[in-house]
């Protein structure tokens, strides 16, 4: 009789929760093993710079109930680490030493925030946000008021400095870039981001670096790069992820910028597969690897490598998408632009209710709509087709997109 196979994913995300869900919905039948460092069962990032942050969630935000695991028989093996990967041996090994044998593996494991060396980054009251743990011991010092300083205003600083303005506290926000989101959106874009958190009482400090963190134990101020002394009871650092490829690099996996993968997430490593945060993988409508650390690539990736694993499946050739929410202004983004000849608007952009367009040679790259909803799937659709669009009509809100074409 055939051996039972087994299946580990390392990493219990949202990628690791949705892919052994997703291979128990395609009929295997075999040993899920589901590995995670930290004691929560998955859970999905976003509210935790959000709702969560604020105390305004019901509840905290599993991808699953608690006994969904146990009823499909998934093995969750939680506070776990697994301190190396032999991809000749086909196994894993546990803290402990311990070793499973796997016929499939799956890298879900993520990113961790990138720790600049500040001096003064140690005191107490310096905040890193990645975890629910982040996400509540921050909770407890902003409601404790006082001054806060958000050094970054890359998406987690920008929605951390908004949830901390919400909750009442007094908020300055630094940024290397001349405007936030300078580095995905431009300038453009990043100043009307720079507007909004004006308009909510945040003082932006735009091309400021920071010299250091100050006090006496606990977080007093920061010094910036132009000699600025701004006080603050908290600091969060917010400037950016690194993938988390350790384990991947030690196995002597190939990784840059996260761990390489073919367009179905298949490493060069037989039976190694990632998904999430740390998967560099060539996309077959770009014709390059991407890697791509939002919420939406870990929701779909995951089933997506879960199929590869049963031997199935298609190219992951999903539209890279991500959302944000900013007090009252929500968007969505979806696409990928690099660089680009001219941003198109298209509505009203003082009344926050817009849709901004990134072309190149007339086409589109990317779009993002911000308080306009139920359109994504149309500006999908737009760069998907790789055509030259006509520009008077893609700026003009009573031409529906869907008649958007070449001039």
């Amino acid at each position: 009789m055939p051996t039972e196979r087994t299946f580990v994913i390392v990493g219990a995300s949202l990628a690791g929760a949705k892919a052994a869900e997703t291979l128990r919905e395609e009929g295997f039948d075999g040993r899920i093993v589901l590995i995670g460092a930290e004691a929560e069962r998955p859970y999905e990032r976003p509210p935790l710079s959000k709702d969560y942050l604020r105390g305004e969630a019901d509840g905290k935000p599993y991808v699953h109930e608690e006994d969904f695991y146990a009823e499909r028989e998934i093995e969750l093996r939680l506070a776990t680490t697994v301190t190396a990967l032999d991809p000749k041996a086909s196994e894993v090994e546990l803290e402990g030493g311990e070793r499973l044998r796997y016929d499939a593996v799956l890298l879900a494991t993520g990113a961790e925030p990138r720790r600049p060396p500040i001096p003064g980054a140690g005191l107490d009251g310096v905040h890193y946000l990645r975890t629910i743990e982040d996400s509540e011991a921050l909770q407890a010092r902003l409601r404790g008021g006082g001054p806060v300083a958000v050094i970054g205003a890359g998406w987690i600083g920008a929605e951390v400095a908004a949830s901390a303005r919400q909750m009442g506290c007094d908020v300055t926000l630094i940024e290397m870039a001349s405007v936030p989101l300078e580095r995905v959106m431009g300038a453009e874009v990043g100043a009307i981001y720079r507007d909004i958190h004006a308009e909510h009482g945040v003082r932006f400090l735009g091309g400021t670096g920071v010299e250091a963190i100050e006090g006496d134990g606990a977080v007093r101020a920061v010094r910036t790069s132009g000699g600025e002394t701004i006080e603050a009871a908290t600091v969060v650092v917010g400037v950016g992820v690194a993938p988390r490829v350790e384990l991947a690099e030690a196995a002597g996996i190939a990784t840059g910028n996260g761990v390489l993968a073919d367009e179905r997430l298949a490493t060069e490593a037989p039976g190694v597969f990632v998904a999430g945060d740390i998967a560099n993988a060539t996309h077959p409508l770009y014709g390059e690897r991407l890697r791509v650390e939002h919420w939406f690539n870990a929701l779909e990736q995951g089933p997506a490598a879960a199929r590869s694993m049963l031997g199935g499946g298609d190219p992951y050739d999903k539209v890279p998408y991500f959302f944000s929410d900013q007090y009252e202004v929500g968007m969505e983004y979806a696409g990928y632009a690099t660089d680009w000849d001219e941003v198109v608007f298209r509505g009203d952009v003082d009344g926050r209710e817009f849709i901004a367009f990134w072309l190149r040679d007339g086409k589109v790259l990317a779009g993002m709509n911000v308080n306009v909803w139920d359109v994504t799937d149309r500006i999908q659709a737009l760069i998907r087709s790789g055509e030259p669009l006509d520009r008077a009509k893609l700026a003009d809100p009573d031409t529906p997109l869907d008649a958007v074409g070449a001039g």
